[in-house]
């Protein structure tokens, strides 16, 4: 009898040992890495820093690359924390995101290649260089009457995606005073076209029908796309027609950045 229940306890003894040996809760936290780049602490899956092998983070993970350690025991990488995000980002995702106004790509671009991750290395210099090709661009607005084109506004700027910005606004302020009458309107490219402008003692207004109730005057249109301009870090280069004497009355808005 001795023998058995003997027996009987090591069994539970070694089932016990062993339930413990494949507990999840302790594999899913030792899976868990702490990082210290540059003073910004990063947690995050061991299996999302050696996604890419031969990467410098696969190396440090995997005991192939010495690395550092803080007083906490965290591996410590002397580079910019900030900026380390969207490495992380990028790990995460498989695919460069990026907030909008983002300018550091030749910093981001230098961490890619210290952390030896070639594919967002180059994402980041493909985008730098189609940003250097559309500052170069001219672009452009044109908001005009469908039946005399002389009559209107032409916003340039060497940023195509502030031009997109003030386009969407104009249509969002004309939608919002056209009374359920959005098709008074056509928006192209980069033409918004309006069904008429009239002349009265107030001005050039855009008009939706013949009783001449309006949706608001040129005037307001140029003052809202500086306004905006300015906002975003633009400066008026110049009016293209300075003939007229006054900012409000050119036909034309030039923006630079």
């Amino acid at each position: 009898m001795d023998r058995k229940a003997n027996r009987r306890e090591k069994e539970y003894e070694e089932k016990h040992s062993n339930s413990e040996g494949c507990d999840p809760e302790k594999d899913y936290k030792t899976s868990l890495i702490t990082l210290n780049v540059g003073g910004y602490l990063y947690i995050t899956q061991k299996q999302t820093l050696t996604k890419y092998p031969d990467s410098l983070l696969e190396g440090v993970i995997n005991g192939k690359i010495m690395c550092p350690l803080d007083a906490d025991g965290h591996y410590f990488i002397d580079r910019d924390g900030l900026l380390f995000r969207h490495i992380l980002n990028f790990l995460r995702n498989g695919e460069l995101l990026l907030p909008e106004g983002f300018r550091e790509n030749q910093l981001l671009a230098q961490e890619a290649e210290f952390f030896q991750l070639k594919v967002l290395s180059d994402a980041v210099k493909s985008r730098w260089e189609k940003e250097q090709l559309a500052c170069r661009e001219t672009t452009f607005l044109e908001i005009t009457d469908s039946h005399d084109r002389s009559q209107g506004l032409r916003i340039f700027c060497n940023a195509p995606d502030f031009i997109a910005k003030i386009k969407s606004r104009i249509v969002l302020v004309s939608k919002s005073r056209l009374d359920g009458f959005p098709e008074e309107f056509a928006v192209s490219s980069n033409i918004i076209q309006f069904k008429y402008f009239i002349k009265s003692e107030n001005g050039t207004r855009l008009v939706l029908k013949e009783d001449n109730t309006f949706v608001c005057t040129l005037e307001t249109l140029k003052f809202e796309a500086i306004m905006m301009a300015l906002k975003c870090g633009f400066r008026l280069l110049t009016s293209l027609d300075c003939s007229k004497g006054s900012i409000v009355h050119s036909d034309a808005l030039h923006f630079i950045k």
